[in-house]
């Protein structure tokens, strides 16, 4: 959990000399990597900083440094808005004093003290945002540190007791109790002389409990790849039977791609998959962990158990440049191959065109980004019997109607075998349930099915299972759809790259081959393969499918192309940036697989309410067939048969399987429009928000200055103005003349002679044996030629916050040239959407205020503020939230404590951006500011379709209840009714993957 970094600037980096001190900060608003890295690039800055050692969890950074005091480290932090202070030096035992483990509670904040809270249903940020907003404004509570993983919070506070903590705990649904430390923990500073023991500094129940967690988690992580998982049915299942299994730490689950992460503390996985097989799951290790030792790698490969498989291999492996030597188990199905290369892609991929599907034992190495394809999932043979299952199952109901008794041989005979075809897998998966003691859909449609068999009602037994069969089978295909937008967008990326040999030849290869500096040429209608940058060329590429533009943009040597993308015309050759895995189509859709393994805030409500649900109406549904028979003499036949369809209409599959595919259909959704968002819970969020507040600089502007205005003052023509500035800018580094340069284009310019830089005022030099000038006010002053017509264009230029310059001879002025950052257009029409979809546009800069109040009237924002410090970013993001739900907008490392800070963290044109990709809360890949109202109308579009859902689905159970409760329902009825729900809910979530921009704006409304 603790990260140290050689810091190199200047002089830093050099070796720790032995007049180096080590301080250690307390920064309690540090908790996350955006801080991380602002505090980074501050120090970075200073030269005598030797080293940084970060560790969030507890909020605390060391640095080893060569200052006399800490006072500049101070100073720095305090700049960007981190509220450091010193730790006390550890003192040693026998002094009797504490050491800065135990600054908390001794010393200076005698009285204070703190509580550790186990929360067990709290493990997302949407709980800790929750918790925060109730607990910090509390008198006498000083902080909050959360670690979610653990479902522990510690409360450093001055209160009496822990009591009142409890309450306001207890009052928003958090289930906490007070304790579970660890059985090794000491008592506080306050219970005697010394911290701890034996005068020993004792660490507080805070760091304790971070140390325990942290120790928890760094056991191995085991990925299985669970084929028959793809439902929360499924996920609760193996949740319930894996928390018996000691040594298990955390479960991540991505139901869209049937995997699941284990944590765990375990010698080998092999307690795992014996759980999951016991459940009827079929799993198998796809990854383990376990760095390999430098230069080797190990696979365990399931279809290597003989000499054939390996004679295969080294045929395959031996020959390959970069693998020293290879060693074979056949006996446990391993392979450990010596190597010198930097990336076992090739290897893997190798082994993979084998068809022997290997398993990489190396957590250093990428997982794959997507899991391999498995089709539909349903084989030709399965739908041949469930027809044949429906056909016998159909043929029994007829039989019965047509006058034959329903426990007659026939019908029996013909239910039994369309339940033997049909329904075989649900009864397994019901007897697993109740062995499990899991109350699911499987369970309770096998009690139904059972059920209606004892009371003798055959053909609906079969009817019932064969239509509940049908019913898993098409939501599977819908489920693949939402699976497969995902999936494609790593399809967007050939597999195959043309690349330049040493000889000079093009030859087409592997893309996962291709090496890092090699050259790929893509020709016209081509997709690119991988990401990289041009070097000769020109072309318009297609780059909708990574950010979103629809319009195709001109490439040319020395920009970049992003693989998946689609070359229009021309044809490109570029040196590759990005290895097969780590491109920036790769990492978008880590991104979408690992944000839709995250519940949202409305799939968590739904599973507590399936939870609560399920039982009740389970029980219900007993007291139906066994209360009125017992004690008012009703028939147990007519109730009984009450009791099965009420079974049958409470299984909460429509309810439970709603809300994951809407997630999911939003976020690819919105990865298709290049949003990039990083979990349901900021989707949903999205709908909320109130107030945005807006970064200028590269935000709303350009980010760089641009020529805006050329007022010629003379005879001399606009053309030939420009022509001597940029002649004379040319030779300059100033960024306005670098302004003015590029605004003159690529014409030719003028041969200078005898040019001087003018310090603080401008240049000059000789054109055509004419002496020129360009500079500011004060050059045009000393020259003698600022007349009035002059000063007033200087300062009416000024007053539009931009920087105007004079170009003059030494006799009189010839023009007035401005520069400024310009705003860009995408900018005033996005705050016109936001305004209209009833979110307040805010600019927050760090500009003096007349420049930013010059923008914000361009772009139509009424509260513009100026002049501000990182630290005053994040006061002015903190007074918004008091008064609703806001998002933060930037692309700078200044604006990340106040990008942390808001409820959701927008980063503006991250593609190809590694850090921005995995800090912020929602990505936009392009520079265009309209992707924010549509990124909050798409939000507002699925928490419609949301509440939709789950009304519809809870509508129909009422509504079916009341029917089977007045005997006007039977059992094949109650599961149409079912089925229909639960298809109609997961098309309508999947309608989101059809809609197009104009149809978010439309529902934003």
């Amino acid at each position: 959990m603790m990260k140290t970094d050689q810091v190199d600037s200047g002089g830093a980096g050099e070796a720790v000399l032995s007049n180096d001190k080590t301080t250690v900060f307390s920064i309690p608003n540090m908790d996350c990597r955006n801080e991380e890295a602002t505090v980074r690039a501050r120090l970075a800055q200073l030269r005598l900083i030797r080293s940084l050692s970060f560790d969030l969890p507890n909020r605390r950074l060391t640095v080893v440094h060569a200052f006399d005091t800490p006072a500049p480290l101070l100073q720095a932090l305090a700049e960007i808005g981190m509220k450091a202070a010193l730790e006390p030096e550890p003192a040693s035992a026998s002094d009797g004093t504490c050491g800065s483990a135990c600054s908390s509670s001794c010393g200076s904040t005698s009285g204070a003290k703190t509580d550790v809270f186990t929360i067990s249903n709290m493990d997302c940020r949407n709980e800790e945002a929750a918790i925060r907003a109730r607990l910090q404004p509390l008198a006498g509570v000083n902080s909050l540190e959360f670690d979610l993983k653990a479902r522990r919070l510690s409360v450093a506070h001055t209160l009496p007791s822990a009591d009142p903590l409890l309450q306001q705990l207890h009052a928003i649904g958090m289930h906490a109790r007070l304790g579970d430390l660890p059985e090794n923990a000491v008592p506080d500073c306050d219970t005697g002389p010394s911290c701890g023991p034996c005068g020993k500094p004792a660490a507080p129940p805070a760091t304790q409990a971070a140390a325990e967690s942290t120790r928890a988690a760094t056991g191995n992580t085991t990925q299985f790849l669970i084929t028959n998982m793809d439902c929360p049915t499924e996920e609760a299942l193996i949740r319930k039977r894996l928390g018996k299994v000691d040594g298990i730490d955390r479960l991540d689950f991505d139901l869209m791609n049937r995997r699941l992460a284990v944590v765990h503390r375990l010698a080998d996985p092999a307690p795992v998959l014996a759980a999951l097989s016991e459940i009827g799951m079929n799993a198998t290790v796809e990854r383990e962990a376990g760095p390999s030792a430098k230069g080797q790698v190990i696979y365990l490969i399931e279809k290597m158990d003989c000499p054939t498989e390996e004679a295969l291999l080294r045929k395959a492996l031996e020959g390959m440049p970069g693998v020293d030597g290879l060693q074979f188990d056949l006996m446990s199905r391993k392979l450990t191959v010596h190597h010198s290369l930097q990336d076992v892609a090739t290897i893997t991929a190798a082994i993979e065109r084998l068809g022997m599907s290997p398993v990489l034992q190396d957590s250093s190495q990428p997982a794959p980004a997507v899991t391999r394809e498995f089709g539909s999932g349903i084989s030709k043979t399965q739908w041949l019997r469930m027809a044949a299952a429906g056909a016998l199952a159909i043929g029994a109901e007829v039989m019965a109607f047509s006058g034959w008794e329903e426990s007659s041989i026939p019908v029996v005979a013909a239910s039994l075998v369309a339940i033997a075809l049909g329904g075989t897998e649900t009864l397994k998966k019901g007897w697993i349930a109740l062995r499990t003691l899991s109350l699911n859909m499987n369970l309770l449609m096998t009690i139904a099915v059972i059920g209606a068999a004892l009371i003798g009602q055959w053909p609906e037994a079969a009817v019932v299972i064969w239509l509940f069969g049908i019913a898993e089978m098409i939501e599977a295909l819908s489920l693949d759809r939402a699976r497969n937008a995902i999936r494609k967008l790593m399809d967007l990326a050939p597999e195959t790259a043309l690349v330049k040999q040493p000889d000079g030849r093009w030859e087409e290869v592997k893309a996962e081959t291709v090496a890092l500096g090699a050259q790929v040429r893509v020709r016209p209608g081509e997709r690119i393969a991988l990401d990289g940058v041009v070097v000769a060329g020109a072309s318009a590429v297609n780059q909708a499918p990574i950010t979103g533009e629809s319009m195709p943009v001109e490439k040319k040597p020395g920009d970049t192309v992003f693989a998946g993308t689609i070359n229009e015309r021309g044809t490109l050759e570029f040196e590759v940036r990005s290895r097969k895995g780590e491109t920036t189509l790769d990492r978008i859709a880590r991104s979408v697989q690992e944000a839709q393994g995250q519940r949202a805030p409305t799939q968590r409500f739904v599973d507590r309410f399936a939870s609560i649900y399920t039982p009740v109406v389970f029980a219900l549904a007993i007291a139906i067939a066994v209360i009125p028979p017992l004690l008012f003499g009703g028939a147990w036949f007519d109730w009984g048969y009450k009791a099965l369809v009420m079974l049958v209409i409470a299984c909460p599959c429509a309810l439970v399987i709603s809300t994951p595919v809407t997630v999911v259909s939003g976020l690819a959704a919105a990865a298709r429009r290049g949003i990039l968002v990083k979990g349901g819970l900021y989707l949903e969020q999205g709908r909320l928000l109130r107030a945005v507040a807006l970064d200028k600089t590269g935000t709303l502007t350009h980010g760089r200055p641009a020529l805006t205005d050329t007022v010629a003052l003379a005879s001399v023509p606009q053309p030939e103005v420009l022509r001597l500035a940029a002649s004379l800018d040319a030779l300059s580094e100033h960024p306005v003349a670098t302004a003015i340069v590029d605004g003159y284009g690529d014409r030719p310019h003028a041969s200078v002679q005898h040019f001087e830089a003018l310090a603080g005022r401008g240049v000059k030099g000789d054109i055509d044996g004419q002496t020129y000038y360009i500079g500011n006010q004060r050059l045009a002053s000393e020259l003698g030629v600022l007349t009035e017509r002059v000063r007033a264009l200087l300062e009416q230029l000024e007053d539009q916050a931009k920087t105007a310059v004079v170009l003059a001879t030494d006799k009189q002025a010839l023009a007035v040239l401005a520069v400024a950052d310009t705003v860009r257009d995408s900018s005033k029409q996005a705050v016109a959407e936001l305004k209209r979809l009833g979110v307040e546009p805010v600019m927050l800069t760090g500009d003096n205020r007349k420049t930013a109040q010059a923008v914000a009237a361009q772009v139509g924002i009424t509260d513009a503020r100026g002049d501000l410090l990182p630290h005053d970013k994040l006061e002015a993001i903190e007074k918004l939230a008091a008064q609703g739900p806001v998002g933060m907008v930037g692309d700078g490392v200044n604006d990340a404590p106040a990008l942390a800070k808001s409820n959701i963290g927008f980063a503006m044109g991250a593609a190809g951006t590694d850090t921005a990709i995995e800090t912020a809360d929602v990505a936009l890949m392009q520079d265009d500011l309209r992707k924010l109202p549509e990124f909050i109308a798409l939000s507002r579009r699925v928490g419609g379709v949301l509440k939709a859902n789950i009304a519809f689905a809870i509508g129909t159970k009422a509504v079916f209840m009341v029917l089977a409760f007045t005997g006007h329902a039977s059992l094949w009825l109650a599961i149409l009714a079912d089925m229909g729900a639960s298809l109609a809910v997961v098309f309508n979530g999947l309608r989101l993957l059809g809609g197009s921009g104009s149809d978010d704006r439309r529902h934003g409304r």
